[in-house]
């Protein structure tokens, strides 16, 4: 995965109804690791890391990079989006378009914040990068995952096997101003 090319970074906070979408601090580090070691988390990701592994390998001020956005409520990080460019993605129709991840702590699923997030960096993507197709990819057995990209417009384009269980690839088509 690379940057998203040409797009100033950072960009000002991005302010939703409940949220803040931001560019990672030094007092979101014991979050990542949080989010990086927990079971849940990581349930169709390949399972979690090791939290001694993480407390000596995560940077003071962690995930620092072009299209990383902290998901903030209230002061405090309770999910990441992710925006990269998809260049080697294992599926052509994915290769080179810009990819949507997100991680969101347990504690803070169910209450609509990922979408309220995902669609906020999906608008600042939008005016940052107009025209601009989406991928997604999830595992098929992952139905939060599933039910969140219907919600933001993502499409199937495909299933395929990899990493031992079948993973669903969506598109949302870059949204064109009406004349």
């Amino acid at each position: 995965m690379e940057d998203l090319g040409t797009v100033a970074w950072p960009p000002e906070p991005i302010r939703t109804e409940r949220l803040v979408l931001r560019e990672p601090e030094t007092r979101d580090r014991a979050a990542f690791i949080e989010l990086l070691a927990s079971p849940e988390v990581h349930t169709y990701l390949g399972g979690p890391r090791a939290r001694d592994e993480l407390e000596r390998e995560t940077p003071e001020v962690p995930e620092r990079w072009p299209g990383s956005f902290v998901v903030d409520l209230d002061g405090s990080m309770i999910g990441q989006i992710l925006l990269r460019r998809a260049t080697g993605h294992r599926r052509p129709a994915a290769a080179g378009k810009a990819d949507l991840g997100y991680l969101f702590l347990p504690r803070a699923w169910g209450c609509g914040y990922a979408a309220e997030a995902c669609a906020a960096a999906l608008g600042w993507l939008a005016g940052a990068l107009p025209g601009e197709p989406v991928v997604l990819t999830t595992q098929a057995a992952n139905f939060g995952s599933m039910r969140l990209a219907a919600k933001l417009g993502f499409t199937e384009v495909e299933r395929f096997e990899a990493w031992g269980a079948e993973q669903w690839l969506g598109m949302r088509s870059p949204v064109t101003p009406s004349s």
